[in-house]
């Protein structure tokens, strides 16, 4: 995958997260701390020059575990 089209799904994350963040009033502390370190990451991973691919992978696996965890405890 080219760098443009990384970037251009990591920006898509970052603005999808923020919107969350911003539009729910009823989150709970817990929920915005996990949401809040899933934008930290994906703003980290953003500006880090000279990331490999692998590393890439695994930030992104670490962002969706997170709002996997957001989305489940949503649920219940």
């Amino acid at each position: 995958m080219s760098r443009l089209k990384q970037n251009q799904i990591i920006d898509n994350a970052i603005q999808n997260v923020a919107t969350i963040t911003k539009n729910q009033c009823s989150l709970s502390e817990k929920d915005l701390i996990v949401l809040n370190e899933a934008l930290e990451r994906l703003q980290f991973l953003k500006r880090k020059k000279g990331k490999t691919n692998e590393q890439i992978r695994q930030e992104i696996a670490k962002v969706v575990g997170l709002l996997i965890d957001f989305f489940a405890r949503d649920q219940n």
